[in-house]
């Protein structure tokens, strides 16, 4: 059994609606996100608040359907995702716990489609080569950001993300499901917010 530990350290106590507008305020039009990632947004909230909690979530992002494939705002996922934590977050145990299981949810979904399980078959079960391969997989995913990958030991490196725009907890959960996705027995991410929107992400696994 696969068994996940999150291993974040605790940041302080952060006004959702303060970040939010933070982040929207760092954003310009060509920064876009798959309609996937939208939409497994939609399916957490209605999995754990049912639909009306996500027709909410729908109405906070602006955008009225969304294809898997096309390109929109990451203003209006920002929107969406905060919305969603905030209203799991009584349910999930807290803002950034929901913001983690948005995370993963984002990861499963690109896995399952075309794309993904592409980047499943070249990795052949090996998490050094699924997590070098990462930052390929998130330009096919959003038009924002840079990624990069180091090495500190055979299954112990760091992952930075400059220019992006989510929470580092979000990215947590990204990167806690994919090590997942390739069987790891126990993985570990820690995430260290260098500024707004540069991460430093320490992952590992036994």
């Amino acid at each position: 059994m696969t068994v996940i530990a999150f291993r974040s350290k605790e940041r302080e106590v952060v006004d959702p609606v303060n970040e939010l507008e933070r982040r929207l305020g760092l954003t310009a039009d060509e920064d876009r996100a798959r309609g996937m990632f939208f939409l497994g947004v939609l399916d957490v909230v209605r999995r754990e608040s049912g639909e009306q909690a996500a027709a909410r979530c729908l109405a906070a992002s602006g955008e009225r359907r969304f294809v898997p494939f096309f390109l929109y705002p990451v203003s209006s996922f920002l929107k969406m995702t905060f919305s969603a934590a905030e209203l799991l977050a009584p349910r999930l145990g807290g803002f950034d716990t929901a913001m983690r299981i948005i995370g993963a949810q984002a990861t499963h979904d690109f896995l399952d489609s075309v794309v993904g399980r592409s980047f499943l078959m070249l990795a052949a079960g090996d998490p050094q080569r699924l997590i070098n391969n990462l930052p390929s997989g998130y330009r096919t995913a959003v038009t924002y950001g840079e990624r990069h990958v180091t090495w500190t030991k055979p299954q112990e490196g760091l992952f930075n993300m400059f220019r992006d725009f989510m929470p580092h907890t979000y990215h947590e959960g990204v990167l806690l499901a994919v090590l997942q996705a390739v069987g790891t027995r126990t993985a570990r991410v820690r995430g260290r917010p260098l500024s707004m929107l540069d991460c430093e992400y320490v992952v590992s696994w036994f």
